[in-house]
């Protein structure tokens, strides 16, 4: 009986071996798809982009775009409103992250069923980062944080790993497509530790392709954001905001959604941005006075001002970054005194002369004051409907 059933199991490998070998050829193994031996190691981006992917549909969630994208950094900030973009016009969007179950589900309600892929990965893990961009045709990194942890240093997150998603992008042969958010400002000589590595990153970015888009946002202003969120919760906790050097500093604080619509825009075109640096900045100059001015008009309180100077901003921000690896539990995560920003900000941060803009994409970026800023509303005191005019704020409070 066992002879029988060695000799039917013979017969039945030699009949299959046909439709396994197609099955092999259509489905890449990941030892297939990257290699020297592979002649698409040496594949570098396609040179009109991938505008000619749009095919079916009429263009919304439902239609099929033609755009596989891995975006790296998906479930922060700026992710959210990309993803949501990108899902709306019918593409499929993998979502590399790090972190727990939940902290990807809003994004997964953004897309059609089966558009939004979550992907378990490990940054510094190279074969689940080759993993997570084995079938897409697009790839967009987002990574990046303004503060160091015990974990992860400035150099690591903005640098190391910028080069290496290009370095396996380079690689796969198959991405058409590869857009590097950087930040407005970075440079090799900048007093800031996160803008000097975001300029590294962007080097060895275009050191491994040439026809990277380089994105530049100015500080993102939105419902999630680290600027005026902190701010607000500052204001209403302590009754007064400090002004870092005096508040005269300026910024060029742009709407999150236009930078999304930036990248998209990028993407959507016939690869004229391709190998370009775009730097992103709002339609308004702003002092960080008058920002945070902007700020207490929006929660209705009366504004308090304290004005730090940087050399005493730095001293209250120091201790945090000294401990930082010194002490044996995590430190806090620093929101107005984090020293990093602090140096950042003692220079003007504007978009270039001669720089390409958001105009160069086709695009015309809104203004804050009104519906970018009005999820500041629930940082008022009697609700959102309270105080209608300038005679309703909060009554101002005795200083003793």
């Amino acid at each position: 009986m066992q002879a029988v059933c060695r000799r039917l199991g013979n017969q039945y490998t030699k009949q299959s071996s046909a439709p396994i070998s197609c099955f092999k050829s259509i489905y890449l193994l990941p030892d297939q798809c990257y290699g020297a031996e592979n002649p698409r190691f040496a594949s570098s981006l396609a040179t009109k982009g991938v505008g000619h992917l749009v095919r079916k549909g009429t263009g919304g969630r439902s239609s099929v775009s033609g755009i596989v994208a891995t975006v790296f950094g998906a479930t922060g900030f700026l992710g959210r409103y990309l993803v949501q973009q990108l899902a709306k016009m019918g593409s499929q969007v993998l979502v590399p992250f790090r972190g727990s179950e939940d902290c990807h589900r809003h994004l997964k309600l953004m897309g059609d069923l089966g558009q939004i892929v979550p992907m378990k990965y490990n940054p510094r893990d190279e074969n689940s980062i080759k993993a997570v961009m084995a079938k897409a045709n697009v790839v967009i990194n987002l990574i990046g944080r303004e503060y160091e942890t015990r974990n992860f240093s400035f150099e690591e997150v903005n640098h190391h790993m910028a080069e290496q998603l290009a370095l396996i992008a380079k690689e796969h042969g198959g991405i058409m497509r590869y857009i590097q958010v950087s930040c407005l400002g970075a440079s090799p000589s900048s007093t800031s530790r996160m803008l000097r590595a975001k300029a590294a990153g962007e080097e060895a970015v275009l050191r491994e392709l040439p026809e990277a888009t380089i994105m530049r946002p100015a500080a993102m202003i939105g419902t999630e954001d680290r600027v005026l969120n902190p701010w607000a919760h500052f204001a209403k906790k302590y009754s007064f905001l400090p002004l870092m050097g005096g508040g005269s500093t300026k910024i060029q604080p742009v709407y999150v959604v236009d930078v999304a619509s930036a990248i998209v825009a990028a993407l959507k075109d016939d690869g004229s941005s391709m190998g370009k640096v775009f730097e992103l900045g709002g339609p308004e100059i702003y002092t960080l006075h008058q920002l945070a001015e902007l700020m207490y008009d929006m929660i209705r309180e009366w504004p308090h001002y304290v004005k730090v100077p940087f050399p005493i901003a730095k001293a209250i921000a120091t201790p945090r970054e000294v401990l930082l690896n010194k002490v044996p539990f995590p430190m806090p995560t620093p929101t107005i005194f984090n020293l990093d920003q602090i140096e950042a900000l003692s220079t003007d941060t504007l978009v270039s002369e001669n720089a390409l803009k958001f105009e160069d994409l086709g695009i015309v970026p809104c203004k804050l004051k009104g519906y970018p800023v009005e999820y500041l509303i629930q940082y008022r005191k009697g609700g959102p409907q309270y105080g209608s005019t300038v005679s309703e704020k909060v009554t101002p409070q005795s200083w003793s």
